[in-house]
């Protein structure tokens, strides 16, 4: 059976609630799917329960955004306990950090000549937190940019007209608080550090000296050579092997959830149990 470890619900960037999106798994016989929110774990009970119902296993998760020696790099919690106080005590940091940034940015676009309200932004995240890619839909309804990611090429991206830095967690605390609240610590779609031009091999073990469980080797813009190379690493520095979409619904259009030619093996997600000792 397949399953997808990274998936986006409208607790954070993505546009289906975690209801919808577990019965989007369902619908394509997933046997588990991880609701990786950025900086939040609000939509874990709501998929669980789901799942209950569908048959579908639901793996608690998160995503960071951390740095590491410099370096901005993308973490996934696994298995964590949504109620771990440390964890708890990081994201109300992280989502404070968020909100800082949304003022600054949308104090810039209106000194910039676009009009967009805090209000508005409420409106467009609704019960989840408020980022660049909800913003990025405004600029779009308002005829400001055409698409999403001339959005970000404008305005939102690092550089651009309007973009603002927020507050991110140095890998070392990243990584201790997910192991503090009893999960696995998983690097995100590594190939985004060979495009920077960062040594990928360098990094994993780097962080793997920092208490690393994983990398994530399923993705669906990895070629298969980097996905040999990054599982060449896993074994180097016996890693967990983890996969996934990086699903976010209409937010990234023509994308998926992990199936078909982007399949991610179940047998990860039993590694992953084992390592915990849940199997």
């Amino acid at each position: 059976m397949n399953i997808d470890l990274h998936v986006h619900s409208n607790y954070s960037d993505g546009s289906m609630s975690p209801t919808e999106l577990v019965q989007a798994a369902a619908r394509i016989g997933l046997a588990a799917i991880a609701i990786t929110d950025h900086d939040t774990v609000d939509g874990v009970d709501e998929a669980v329960a789901a799942g209950e119902g569908l048959g579908v296993e639901v793996v608690p998760g998160l995503e960071l955004s951390v740095t590491c020696d410099g370096t901005s790099v993308h973490l996934l919690g696994y298995f964590c306990s949504p109620r771990a106080p440390r964890l708890e005590e990081v994201l109300s940091r992280l989502q404070e950090g968020r909100r800082t940034r949304n003022t600054a940015i949308l104090a810039r676009l209106n000194e910039l000549g676009v009009d967009i309200t805090a209000a508005e932004l409420a409106t467009v995240s609704g019960h989840g937190q408020s980022g660049r890619p909800h913003i990025a839909t405004l600029l779009v309804r308002k005829g400001a940019v055409s698409s999403m990611d001339e959005a970000f090429c404008n305005y939102l991206g690092r550089g651009a007209k309007a973009y603002q830095p927020r507050y991110v967690l140095d890998a070392a605390e990243a990584i201790a608080v997910v192991k503090e609240a009893g999960g696995l610590a998983v690097l995100a779609h590594p190939q985004q550090l060979e495009k920077a031009g960062k040594d990928v091999a360098a990094m994993v073990r780097r962080l793997h000296c920092l208490g690393l469980d994983g990398v994530e080797a399923y993705y669906p813009t990895h070629s298969r050579a980097f996905r040999k190379k990054l599982l060449a690493l896993a074994r180097r520095d016996e890693l967990l092997v983890s996969g996934g979409s990086d699903y976010h619904g209409t937010i990234r259009p023509g994308t998926s959830l992990a199936h078909g030619a982007t399949a991610v093996p179940g047998h990860l997600l039993e590694a992953m149990k084992a390592r915990l000792g849940m199997a």
